[in-house]
Order: C-alpha cells, then structure tokens, then sequence
C-alpha cells in the first residue's frame, strides 16, 4: 500500500511538472511538440484578423444599447461578427445574443442552491466536486454494489449521473490549461464543469445529461463565468432556435438531425452523394460528432470561435451551414477516394489546411443554407419514415387479410379490398404529396370543365355579344372624316370661286366606301394640280377679295327681290307663283355654294385617320 501511494504521489508530481513547464497559446491549448499536435489533432497557428481598435470602441458602444428584438441590431452585429469579434468582447457578445439576463431573471432557478443541493449525495458517497476524476473507480464499485443490491440506502440515479459527468470531463478538452493536469486551475475548472452540467441535470431532467453537452459548457466556460456559463447552456439547449432539436435522452433526435442532413447533401451535392454512396460512408458516420460537439474538434480554434459566433446569431441553420461548408472544402480530396478507411478519418479529422480561419470562415459565410430548406428535408425525412411504418403496417393488414379469406371464404372478400386500398394508398413514401397534387388536378380539371360550359353557351347565343366591339374602329374613322370634312368646309366658297376662275370644273365630294374610307376620282387629282400652279395663286388673291362683295351683291339681290315680291302680291297676286319659285332657287343656290367643299385626298384622309 506504502509503495502504490509513493508511486501515485510520485505520478502526481511528475504530471504537476509537466503542466508547470508547459506553455499555453492565446486561447489557453497547450503548446507541444510537432508530434503531439498531430497526436492531439490542434494548430496554433491561428490567422484570425486583428482587431481594429476603432472597431473595438465602435462594438463596445453598440452594445451599451442592444436590443435583442430590434432587427437594425442583428444587422449590426452580424456585420460586427463578420468582421471579427475579438476576444476580450466575446463574453459580452454572446451574453447579449443568449438574451442570459432577461432567462436568468424570468426564471425563479436558484443556482447556488442547486449546489447545495448536488453536494449532499456527493458526501453520503464519499466524493467532492475537486476530486471527481480521481475518484471514477470508486464510483464504478459504489455502482456494482448498488446493482448487486449490498449497498441500496445510496441515490442510483445520482450515482450514474455523477460517473457519466466524471467520465466525460476526462475527455474534455484535455490539453487546455483550465481542464489540464492537477494545478489548481484545472481542478478549479474541472469542479466547475461538473456544477454547471449536473446543475443543469437538475434543471431539466427531461433531457438530463447527454453525451456532448460537456465540450459545449466547456467552451462557454472559457469564455463566461460558472452562472452565465450555466445559462448559456440552458439558453442553447432549450430555445427551438438553437440546440433544442439536438440533444435529448433518447439520442433520437440527433439522429434524426443527422438524416435531415444526409438529405440537403443529397440534394445539394448529388455526385458526392453518390460516390459516398458507393463507398459505403454515411453521413451518421460523421455528422454526430460534428454537431454533438458543434465542431469544436476542428484543429484551429480561431475557426471555432468564428463558428460559434454565427451559432449564436443563427441558431441550427448556422450548425447545417458549417457543416456544408466543410463538406465542400473536401469535395474535390473525397473524389478522388476510392476506399471507406481513406474517407472517414479524413471527415473525422478536418484537416488544418481546410479548418484554418482564412479558408473556411470565408467559405461559410459564402455559403448559404436557407430555412424553408432544412423544413422541406426535414418534411422528407418524416415522410420516409411513415412510409416505411405504412409499409409495414399493410403487410400485416395483407397477411391477416389472407388468411381470414382463406377461413371464411366470400365472407372477407370486402376486408381484403379495404387492405389493397389501403396498400395502394400507402405503398410509396410521400404519397401524401402526390395526393395533393391529384386533388389539385381534379379541381382545375373541374374549372376547365364549367370554363368550357360557358365559352360553349356563349358561342350558341352571339346575339347576346356586346355590339360595341365591332363598331370601335368604324367610329374612329367616321370621327376622323367628319374632322376633315369640316376643315374643307370652312374653305368652300373659296375653293369653289376658284375653280370658277382657273376654269377648272366643280369637283364633286369624295364618295365614302363601307369601312368608312375615301375613293379618289382622277378628275379631282387633275384639278387639284392645276390649282397648286401658279395661275391658280393668283386666282385665289382675286378671289379672296371678290368673294365679299360677290356675297354682299346677293344678299343686297335677295332683301330687294324679297321687297318686290311682296309689292307685287299686293297689286299681281298671279304673279305671287313666279317670285316664289325664284326665291326658293335662290336659297338653294346659296345652300349649294355652302356645302360645296374640296375633294380629299387620299393623303389627307390617312392624316386625318391618323389624327
């Protein structure tokens, strides 16, 4: 017993000087040799931009006067977070995207004394929270004899909790100096992983503790203190935006995350898939850990942090984006692959010149992942899954339908019937969708039906057409010509003076066809050349200053004619009849020289058309 103490103690010391002599980079991963670090699979040699002090002053003024629900907010700090957070500013980014205050001041939880809590069964077994990972032996003893039934005064469900915890945290981040050897700061942040994961066991012990959840309060714990660490991680775990749908008891839903997955790859990348496919890789095979552990087994943690700012901002949708992202960056080595053992250590084990902040943070955010897209694989996967209980189901609905037909005979025949309904109703995964599209079809086959009906009635009934169709374009050109003619009309007299004396004839009105067109008779064109020359310039002078007193001679013939028509009825009335009968020749005379215009030609009809 002596010597097995002085050897232990001497281990001990040993690994104390080990983690005393090591160094640590920026981000608290130890340093070693070339060959540890491919051992341990971590880069420090991180290529994350600087960050600007204007930048710095800028954010930190930002998010004095945050507000979550603001939409100019999570612009702005998704621009911030594609820029760079840096560092020193990260906790309060995350505090600030987590919403942890407001969760943490709604809930009526009491973290500390949850603790006190906790360490009550760690005293009746004999354990403390600092010494938890020395002590997993005798917790797997205390176990068997819980379950051989020696010892059942002690908690079981305690029990297994505490040595999945210790477990797990041997695991964790091994090479991190807050996790890392015996010094007082590992063992001060060992204890403080234990309290955060059972607090939250107690906290929602519907999900309890899963294997995972320790890398993810890991991180926040470097990042945040114990509280807001433990918030943190109720906010990722519990909200529906974040982790929710990862982690559960049962382990179900990750998996089902992780077919959601197989089936974006699918459709995203259908020549990778395939040649997975044919290598015998499943996306199960990697998936898991990449989002059990959100990544955080990448080489280079500046590319870590990255991710996790955008998971903060983006929820599960940034989760399926990095995952594609990485996915790409590998396309071109995996096709070039031909055998499963070459593959899956290389999706196991990102490489560091693919996981390097300046190739794959670029990568991600040139990568998109919409939301609607992972509800329509989401909706596949769920489809696949009642086809396939469908499917089952109707063969057991067949195989009993047969034999109750070969029991009864004609008795069963409509049972079976009702099975093969069913069965084609059921038989092919997805049917529901086409269901819908066949009803969809059913009822525009029904509109095209009554449309038809009604195009049918119209045509039998074209008294009943609206008569104002076929008119339009007559009344346009009658509207037109009747324009024209009342512009030719003003000139009438001296068109027709004119003509009287260029001794050329009277040309008649141009004879309008149907349609409303205007036919044009060579005599017309011949007069109206003969008017354009100069004879018939010098015609319209004299013609424009003989036409008033040519008008005003025929009214003063017409007043005196008038006045002697009316002496002579007084003394000859049989000579009434003769005076009557040139009056009225006279009138239409006057009427005539009115309505007298000048013929169009076909030129001016198409102005006036177009007009």
């Amino acid at each position: 017993m002596l010597r097995s103490a002085s050897s232990s103690s001497s281990g001990k010391s040993s690994a104390s000087r080990r983690s005393s002599s090591v160094g640590f980079d920026e981000f608290g991963f130890a340093l070693g040799k070339k060959r540890d670090q491919k051992l341990q699979h971590r880069c420090h040699d991180y290529s994350y931009p600087q960050p600007n002090p204007v930048k710095v002053k800028e954010l930190c003024e930002f998010l004095s006067y945050w507000n979550g629900s603001s939409f100019i907010c999570r612009n702005q700090i998704e621009r911030f977070i594609r820029i760079g957070i840096p560092p020193a500013i990260r906790g309060r980014v995350w505090r600030c995207l987590l919403n942890i205050d407001s969760l943490r001041a709604a809930s009526s939880f009491d973290y500390e004394a949850c603790q006190a809590e906790i360490r009550k069964p760690l005293v009746d077994l004999g354990v403390s929270e600092y010494s938890i990972i020395p002590t997993i032996d005798s917790l797997v003893d205390t176990e068997n004899e819980i379950n051989s039934g020696q010892a059942s005064d002690l908690p079981s469900a305690d029990l297994t909790l505490f040595k999945q915890i210790a477990l797990d945290l041997r695991r964790s981040f091994p090479t991190h100096r807050t996790l890392m050897g015996d010094r007082p700061e590992a063992i001060e942040g060992q204890a403080k992983l234990f309290r955060v994961l059972t607090a939250f066991a107690r906290y929602n012990p519907q999900i309890g503790y899963v294997q995972g959840m320790s890398y993810i309060a890991a991180v926040l714990l470097m990042i945040l203190s114990e509280e807001e660490a433990f918030w943190a991680l109720v906010a990722l775990l519990e909200k529906p935006k974040y982790l929710s749908e990862l982690f559960d008891a049962s382990m179900k839903k990750i998996q089902h995350q992780a077919l959601v997955f197989h089936q974006l790859l699918k459709h995203r990348k259908p020549l990778l898939f395939q040649h997975l496919e044919t290598l015998g890789v499943s996306s199960l095979h990697f998936i898991m850990q990449w989002f059990l552990t959100l990544f955080t087994s990448l080489p280079c943690w500046d590319s870590v942090l990255a991710i996790w700012d955008l998971i903060m901002l983006h929820g599960l949708q940034a989760v399926f984006r990095t995952g594609l992202t990485i996915i790409l960056l590998l396309e071109s080595r995996i096709m070039n692959m031909t055998e499963e053992a070459t593959v899956l250590p290389i999706l196991l084990r990102v490489p560091v010149d693919i996981s390097q902040h300046r190739v794959l943070i670029p990568a991600l955010w040139n990568t998109d992942v919409q939301e609607w897209e992972i509800n329509c694989m989401n909706r596949l996967v769920l489809e696949e899954a009642d086809g396939g209980q469908d499917e089952e189901q109707v063969k057991k609905e067949s195989a009993k339908g047969c034999t109750s037909s070969r029991g009864d005979g004609q008795q069963d025949e409509k049972p079976s019937q009702e099975v093969a309904r069913n069965a084609s109703k059921k038989a092919a995964p997805g049917s529901s969708t086409k269901n819908v599209f066949a009803r969809l079809l059913k009822v525009a086959q029904h509109y095209l039906m009554e449309s038809g009906k009604y195009s049918g009635a119209a045509r039998s009934s074209p008294a009943k057409r609206s008569p104002a169709l076929g008119r339009l374009p007559k009344t346009r050109i009658s509207t037109s010509f009747t324009q024209a003619q009342g512009r030719s009309r003003r000139n009438s007299s001296r068109r027709s003076q004119n003509s009287t004396l260029g001794g050329v004839k009277k040309e008649q009105l141009p004879s309008q066809d149907s349609v409303g067109g205007v036919t044009e008779d060579s005599s017309s064109s011949s007069a109206w050349r003969v008017r354009s020359g100069p004879v018939g310039k010098v015609a319209r002078r004299r013609s424009r200053g003989q036409s008033g007193r040519g008008s005003s001679l025929l009214l003063k013939n017409l007043s005196s004619r008038s006045q002697q028509t009316a002496a002579q009825t007084r003394v000859r009335p049989e000579s009434s009849k003769s005076g009557e009968c040139q009056e009225t020749q006279i009138r239409h005379a006057l009427q005539n020289e009115r309505n007298i215009t000048c013929p169009m030609t076909a030129s001016q009809v198409r102005e006036s058309q177009l007009i």
